[in-house]
């Protein structure tokens, strides 16, 4: 008998763990609610998390098995439950943050201690950290060398679910509820979770929209993203398998072609996620510091109005507004929009970018810790590969570019939607007449872009010492 301890690995497909069972060695799927964890997350995680481990769970009952839920402290858990169930050993997938990692290492020594086998696999990568390095042996500081290996590596294949004799016959108590957890209800309409959700917006992306991906993906209305994000945060489909119906994605257009670029364009960012992903595993203090060393500390502004009006959409720059409430109602934000309100927190408010760090991490179902860390500091000019101090993003002038139609904008933002785009994507130049009798309920500017961006510009040099 076998415990596979499931964590960020919500499916059955295409996990490393539970696909090596035997009808002569049954797997017993177990999740562990882990205060520790818990603490770290937000309603909408949570709720998706949920809603993802009750499709697992259905999994394994319609083939006579079921998920063992537990509470407390993994590394008096685990122990415990083999005990219980006179398991052999254990298994899990990997993780990378400071946080898993030290847990793992409490989990391995507990096991040790009594005397059950242990394995870590990998499910949530397909590179781990440590397999890409520079000549030296240094994990990349610079994604460009990175993606160049990563694409030329060999994938692995995905893994086949296990059989249903392969399950062991065990009874699960039922999941708590987001109140038992003590989390409210998101505000946000969170997305269904689950393997079978998983594969129906792959499906539906790899029809059209990857094809679209490189020339499209950068304009928010087109929705030519894939949505899975938070699919594979929680792992609720396996990245070996979307790698894999990529690459016949690929397979099937011709070499070098635009639908060719687009699908490798699509791949690149699976990439970056697993840049990140070896970033954070080799430098964890990245969650609360600057991955960047400046010569002076960075002397960002404190203004709690401002940074209130960036989290409400009420900062009077459409294009950011927009993006703020669609993270609030959706619990996501379309990729470039989140670098524009990303630069515009503090690029242009001058704040620290751990607060729109911490709200992300509160309001994304799809947040992840390697993927936001890197794009705030990149954003903010802090971390690896960042965007340079200098080149700012103008908000006015990404939203006329990236929805130029305003029709992002018109969604999310309705005091709008009866205006032309010309005086949406003019709103920063408009009278105070002219505001108040095109939308007298949608807010003026809260700063100057151009003022803030030389001052930010100026903040920066005094970091560097320039001054």
């Amino acid at each position: 008998m076998r415990l596979h301890w499931h964590r960020r690995d919500l499916r059955a497909a295409d996990n490393a763990g539970v696909a090596r069972a035997r009808a002569a060695d049954p797997v017993i799927p177990v999740f562990v609610f882990d205060r520790d964890v818990l603490e770290h997350a937000g309603p909408p995680r949570v709720a998706f998390m949920l809603d993802a481990l009750a499709a697992l769970r259905s999994w394994y009952r319609d083939r006579g098995s079921d998920l063992v839920v537990a509470h407390g402290d993994p590394q008096e858990v685990l122990p415990e439950l083999a005990d219980e169930y006179d398991a052999e050993k254990v298994t899990w997938g990997k993780d990378y943050s400071g946080l898993a990692t030290q847990r793992d290492a409490a989990v391995r020594q507990a096991l040790n201690e009594a005397d059950v086998a242990r394995e870590a696999v990998q499910n949530a990568v397909l590179h781990e950290p440590g397999e890409i390095t520079t000549n030296d042996g240094d994990p990349y500081s610079v994604f460009t060398y990175f993606g160049r290996k990563w694409h030329d590596r060999e994938k692995e294949a995905p893994y086949d679910p296990p059989a249903a004799d392969a399950l062991a016959d065990v009874d699960g108590d039922s999941l708590p509820t987001l109140a038992d957890l003590g989390f409210d209800d998101p505000e946000a309409d969170v997305p269904s979770a689950g393997t079978e959700s998983a594969r129906e917006l792959l499906d539906a992306f790899l029809e059209d929209g990857i094809y679209r991906y490189e020339q499209r993906r950068d304009y928010p209305a087109d929705e030519c993203t894939s949505r899975l994000s938070a699919h594979l945060k929680f792992g609720t489909i396996g990245i070996r398998e979307v790698y894999e119906r990529t690459d016949e994605a690929r397979s099937a257009v011709e070499p070098g072609g635009e639908d060719d670029e687009s699908v490798a364009e699509f791949q690149s960012q699976l990439a970056w996620r697993e840049f990140y992903t070896q970033v954070l595993f080799a430098n964890q203090n990245v969650v609360t510091e600057n991955y960047k060393a400046y010569e002076h500390d960075i002397q960002w502004n404190e203004d709690e109005e401002a940074l209130q009006a960036w989290k409400d959409g009420e900062t009077g720059y459409p294009i950011v507004d927009a993006g703020m409430r669609q993270l609030r109602e959706e619990a996501f934000m379309h990729n470039r929009v989140r670098m524009i309100v990303a630069s515009f927190l503090t690029k242009d408010l001058l704040l620290d970018w751990r607060h729109g760090y911490d709200w992300f991490r509160e309001k994304l179902v799809d947040h992840d810790t390697a993927n936001d860390n890197g794009g705030w500091q990149w954003a903010a000019s802090t971390g690896t590969d960042a965007q340079p101090y200098f080149r700012i993003f103008n908000p006015m002038t990404q939203g006329e570019r990236y929805d130029p139609d305003a029709e992002y904008i018109k969604r999310y933002v309705p005091e709008l939607a009866d205006l032309a785009p010309e005086i949406i994507h003019g709103w920063h130049e408009a009278s105070l007449t002219q505001r108040r009798n095109a939308a007298p309920e949608y807010p003026d500017p809260i700063v100057d872009h151009s003022e803030r961006r030389e001052e930010a510009i100026a903040m920066f040099e005094r970091a560097r010492g320039d001054d």
